[in-house]
């Protein structure tokens, strides 16, 4: 999660988990809402197999509701839309109960989301023997999981039996509005069955968060009592997966203790070789607020900082201590900007992380480390002042010359953003000129992808919007400005103003470099050279309505 919020600097980059599909309802006729989930694209990969073999995995699934559908003489429907409604997720592997409840959720989940579906378009029908169905998918997951578990509590009977009293009332419902044809009472009655799959979906939620925070108390026990090597690993590893099914399952585990847990691992030199697991697993729970404030409380921070700055730690620890410091330093994050442990350790922290730019043996090290000094700049001033003082404008314009560390848009995306924010200081326009900064931030303006997928295309376009804010701040002082006309800056911001395909059509790439234009047309020499008034550098069709 941490190396995948590096790359799409959007908000919260943790997707939302099944156990929501009783909190986000979808709109439905009456005046009710249905849960409905989102679905990650991480759960395609229980579909990508062979056919036959995804056959087999699934009869486990779909024979008991098509045995149901004919004991209740419904017959499968032949409508068009059949066949996709009947795929499910393979069965669950023997004695797995986290993945019994992912897989099984998963295809509630989508059979309520299915049903709310038909029901808006008045499909009776379909509606009752997806019903049926539902009410055999749930069936099978309490009974399958109390089987696995052994033991249950007496809050999760209680939600398993209202779970299947809401299952049962749905398909008595939807089977009495099959028999009936007055529109009216079909509306009222619509209006029932909205209410009771509203219902239904939010006993679903509730039990399925009661069994995942017990599967996950499991897990934290065990790493928390655990002195095995090899189990403290696996364990880890279970963990580290959980966090990869949504922010909701990254709250269970921070209130389950699972920061905790995890920084007792840090701590403790026998498990030296499991540090990069557990930090990767801190930063996939940092992005959501429980997460940051446990670390807050164990002072996770000082035990960052101690990696950090400890050379005897592999630069793998150390590049993942640093994805920790990124996730908690996010300026798509609100509830980070109060950590009074991060200021009182800020100066080694970014000086560890200066230092780790600089030794970097792969580019991966330094776009974690690099991401972390971005986030930083947005989140202390002070740091800019740092690495200042640290040259971190020499270390990090030598590194763009170095293919190894420095090879894709998004780590220049994270070197340009340090670049504008630290251009805000004056002393920084003459560290600029000296190290031949001007010429690197230019050839940023013509950052292109090479994939043409939507995360590269995006990233290009913050490195253009960047280098162009970075150059309007810089071009106040005139011999940056005499720099970037001598270097011919104009025609390429000329050329981004009025070209939408150089700038991918992005509105906020042109609003930069119409922005940095401007110290230039200040001086006759950037006249004569763009030949061009600012009026003239927007295209006349861009005024238009």
């Amino acid at each position: 999660m941490a190396r995948e919020g590096l790359r799409d600097q959007g908000p919260d980059r943790c997707g939302q988990a099944l156990l929501q599909i009783g909190m986000n309802m979808m709109a439905l006729p009456g005046g009710r809402h249905l849960g409905s989930i989102p679905l990650q694209e991480q759960r395609l990969h229980f579909m990508q197999v062979d056919s036959v073999q995804r056959w087999m995995e699934d009869l486990k699934l779909m024979t008991e509701c098509e045995c149901m559908c004919v004991l209740q003489a419904k017959p499968i429907s032949l409508e068009e839309d059949t066949q996709s409604d009947l795929i499910l997720a393979g069965g669950p592997g023997p004695g797995d109960p986290l993945q019994l409840l992912l897989k099984r959720g998963w295809v509630i989940s989508t059979e309520l989301r299915r049903i709310g579906q038909k029901l808006a378009q008045d499909r009776w029908a379909r509606v009752h023997s997806m019903s049926v169905r539902l009410t055999c998918h749930a069936r099978s997951m309490v009974s399958e999981y109390s089987t696995i578990s052994r033991t249950t509590s007496q809050e999760m009977g209680q939600a398993e039996k209202l779970l299947m009293e809401k299952c049962s009332e749905l398909s008595a419902v939807t089977e009495r509005c099959l028999q009936v044809e007055n529109e009216h009472v079909l509306k009222s009655m619509k209006a029932c069955v909205s209410e009771t799959l509203s219902m239904l979906g939010q006993h679903f939620g509730q039990l399925l968060e009661l069994a995942l925070t017990r599967e996950v108390q499991a897990l934290v026990r065990k790493i928390d009592t655990s002195d095995n090597i090899y189990i403290t690993e696996s364990t880890t590893g279970n963990l580290f997966s959980l966090t990869q099914e949504g922010a909701p399952l990254c709250r269970i585990i921070a209130k389950e203790g699972g920061v905790v847990a995890l920084f007792k691992v840090c701590r403790q030199d026998t498990f030296r070789c499991l540090y990069p697991q557990a930090l990767r697993t801190l930063a996939s729970i940092c992005c959501v607020e429980e997460g940051v404030h446990q670390l807050e409380k164990v002072d996770g921070i000082l035990c960052l900082t101690d990696i950090l700055t400890d050379d005897s730690h592999s630069e793998a620890t150390r590049a993942e201590a640093a994805a920790v410091v990124a996730q908690v330093t996010s300026p798509h994050l609100s509830f980070t900007q109060h950590l009074t442990s991060f200021l009182e350790n800020m100066e080694e922290i970014v000086t560890a992380l200066i230092k780790l730019c600089q030794e970097a043996s792969s580019g991966e090290v330094f776009l974690l480390a690099s991401a972390a000094l971005a986030n930083i700049t947005f989140f202390e001033k002070m740091a800019c002042e740092m690495l200042l003082q640290l040259n971190a404008i020499r270390v990090l314009l030598e590194a763009c010359g170095d293919k190894q560390r420095v090879d894709t848009p998004y780590t220049r995306d994270q070197i340009v953003t340090i670049l504008a924010n630290m251009s805000v200081l004056e002393q920084c326009a003459s560290d600029i000129i000296q190290e031949n900064g001007v010429q690197l931030i230019m050839g940023m303006l013509s950052e292109k992808p090479r994939s043409g997928t939507p995360a590269e295309v995006a990233a290009c376009e913050r490195v253009q919007q960047k280098a162009a804010v970075t150059l309007a701040r810089l071009c106040r002082d005139p011999d940056v400005a005499r720099e970037a006309v001598r270097l011919s800056c104009m025609s390429r911001l000329i050329e981004l103003c009025r070209s939408p395909s150089e700038r991918n059509s992005s509105d906020a790439v042109l609003v930069a470099c119409l922005v940095s234009c401007q110290p230039a047309f200040r001086s006759s020499q950037g006249l004569k050279e763009g030949r061009l008034r600012p009026g003239q550098l927007v295209l006349p069709q861009l005024d238009k309505p």
